[in-house]
């Protein structure tokens, strides 16, 4: 390597660990603060609590994360509507990419303009029509109402995502399978998903890990206290107290966000692959 790559590969290097480090101070510093005295949380920019001075006693009150229920009961009522999410939008989002990425028909440019169409649109803009119809049909308050409509391919952005992985797979794979007798279902499972692994662990990664910070549809479609989902929980702790303890709110949303780390650290191969593979050899 000449002296020029080395320069080059030191500035660069240096450059994506200072960037780094500069995205991930705020998730050190909430789980510093977790282990922090109230007093200590706001006095100084450090993750670490003073010599001396940290604690662990937040957590065991941020696990009651509210007066009649714990953590595990918002953890399982968080789950109840993202598992079933997940599995929707991994299998509606895989199913119509390979349509438009496979097929022709009559208005496949029109279908896929709308996918891009949408891509662009705000969300909020669906949570209003949406609402009206879970109203009519007796969704509302129901778990259903966070999942339903991921097996209808409502995800255009991952439909957009796979769409793309997809067409860097030789369709030689596509007509080898069908001179081998595989019809078109036969070739998507047996051919395609093996290829299309890392997209679809990303799709699913993303999906849940937007399910769990999202806030604003548990707000609109769920209103008993029984189907509380975590999200709500932490923002409760905001409401319930004259003199918010942040500790034990720095605690509670450290908990909280083990299982998206650990689901996370998991997939991250994939995800990495996902982004950098060409997804098929020539």
């Amino acid at each position: 390597m000449s002296t020029k790559n080395k320069i080059n590969a030191v500035v660069r290097y240096t450059l994506l660990i200072a960037v780094g480090l500069l995205l991930a101070y705020p998730l050190f510093w909430m789980i510093g603060s977790a282990f922090k005295h109230n007093a200590d949380i706001f006095g100084n920019l450090n993750i670490l609590p003073p010599p001396g001075r940290g604690t662990t006693e937040y957590f065991a009150a941020a696990w009651q994360l509210s007066p009649r229920n714990t953590m595990a009961f918002y953890y399982w009522n968080t789950l109840q509507f993202l598992i079933p999410r997940v599995i929707g939008t991994v299998i509606s989002c895989t199913l119509t990419a390979y349509a438009i990425a496979r097929f022709s028909f009559p208005g496949k440019k029109i279908v896929f303009t709308i996918v891009i169409v949408t891509l662009l649109m705000p969300e909020l803009a669906f949570r209003i029509p949406i609402f009206m119809l879970y109203r009519d049909i007796g969704l509302l308050d129901t778990f259903a109402a966070l999942y339903i409509q991921e097996f209808f391919a409502v995800g255009s952005f991952f439909v957009f995502m796979i769409i793309q992985f997809m067409r860097t797979i030789p369709r030689e794979l596509d007509e080898s399978a069908q001179i081998d007798g595989c019809g078109p279902l036969r070739t998507l499972i047996f051919i395609l998903v093996p290829i299309l692994r890392p997209i679809i662990i990303t799709v699913g990664l993303l999906t849940f890990m937007w399910g769990m910070n999202d806030f604003q549809g548990p707000l609109i479609f769920l209103s008993s206290p029984e189907n509380r989902v975590l999200a709500l929980a932490l923002r409760g702790l905001l409401q319930d107290y004259d003199v918010t303890n942040f500790g034990q709110i720095f605690a509670a949303a450290f908990m909280a966000l083990i299982p998206t780390l650990a689901i996370f650290f998991t997939c991250s191969k994939f995800f990495v692959e996902s982004v950098t593979s060409s997804g098929g050899k020539e």
